[in-house]
């Protein structure tokens, strides 16, 4: 079987980029305190836009959709799921709840995980929701024409349990010893995950609920407030690209999660740059600017189209319509140009 030691990273020698990576996140982890004491009105507001986008970006990378307005019901507890795809929309909703409010008392073992994939399909028709695979699950890439190709082999059934008990282990060892940078020991934990691929079914987007899980656990809380999920899936193709790297001869204990490991702290680091930004567009405009102030601010910092709804998350301390009548207002006096109408109205900067 596929044996695991996360004490062999402490060996390792890391490229200028990844320690890059790692300096620059510590900063930003570092006035992360001071950013939530100073401004704690327009974080609950980050909060709520965050877990809207991480349930939609996390479900619709696996193909799992629904309209946004059913989308902000169910995250809201306003209605009932209607299909399968919005019963596992609400089954990611609540695990996602439980990794945010309840974080420091869910431990990194293997009960915990399968009781996090048991909330997370809890909602849905099948029966292995909380239980390790009972069949072997290839990794197949299909082709225009309807073939297949097997691009990655995980373990086998039997194989399972005692990897995932292998891997926690290792990583709590790990951790405990303070051999490596957490930054750097998550993803190597969540690339080890996904190889092992251990669940029927919802393994990607337990992944990314691990993700969040072992970050807050050490502190980095960005997730909270910026969607990580919704990163990722803005950059999915790099993802897989990553992910189809750092996997080569994983089976034999061969792979380098270099690859792997840089593409998730640029994801992360991302998030920190962006949460930063929108708590300074809130401290700059301060209590004596107006709603147009801000939405001005933030549509000049634009690049290309945007929506209310990217306003609406960028300027956490305004509500939907005072954002609509400040957009009006640039628009009539040709800040901004209107492209499209109703739903699919989008702006952008005239010239």
């Amino acid at each position: 079987m596929r044996t695991f030691d996360y004490s062999k990273l402490e060996d390792r020698t890391w490229d200028n980029e990844i320690l890059s990576y790692v300096a620059k996140i510590h900063e930003f982890k570092g006035k992360q305190e001071l950013y939530i004491r100073q401004k704690p009105v327009e974080l609950e507001r980050l909060v709520e836009a965050a877990k809207i986008q991480s349930t939609e970006a996390s479900n619709q990378i696996e193909g799992i959709v629904t309209t946004k307005s059913r989308l902000k019901q169910l995250m809201e507890d306003k209605t009932m799921p209607r299909n399968r795809d919005e019963r596992e929309i609400l089954g990611y909703r609540n695990v996602l709840n439980l990794v945010h409010e309840n974080h420091d008392y869910i431990s990194v073992t293997p009960n915990y995980i399968l009781q996090l994939h048991g909330e997370l399909l809890k909602h849905t028709a099948f029966s292995y929701g909380g239980k390790f695979k009972t069949t072997p699950n290839e990794i197949a890439k299909t082709f225009p024409d309807g073939t297949k190709e097997v691009i990655f082999k995980p373990l086998e059934p039997y194989e399972t349990p005692d990897a995932v008990a292998a891997i926690c282990e290792q990583y709590q060892s790990a951790l405990a010893a303070e051999i490596i940078d957490p930054l750097i020991l998550i993803p190597c934990f969540v690339l080890d995950f996904l190889c092992i691929h251990p669940f029927n079914d919802g393994n990607g987007r337990m992944s990314r609920l691990l993700t969040l899980l072992l970050l807050y656990k050490n502190g980095y809380m960005v997730g909270k407030y910026i969607s990580i999920e919704k990163a990722i899936a803005d950059t999915k193709e790099s993802y897989y690209d990553a992910l189809a790297v750092s996997d080569q001869d994983w089976i034999h204990g061969t792979n380098d999660p270099k690859e792997f490991i840089k593409y998730m702290l640029g994801i992360i680091l991302s998030c920190y740059r962006e949460f930063e930004t929108r708590i300074r567009v809130a401290w700059d405009n301060g209590s004596k600017s107006t709603s147009y102030d801000i939405v001005k601010q933030y549509a000049l910092s634009r690049i290309g189209t945007f929506t209310k709804q990217d306003v609406l998350s960028g300027c956490p301390s305004l509500g939907s319509s005072s954002v609509e009548a400040a957009l009006k207002k640039m628009v009539d006096e040709g800040v901004l140009k209107r492209i499209g109408a109703g739903r699919k109205t989008h702006y952008a900067r005239e010239s």
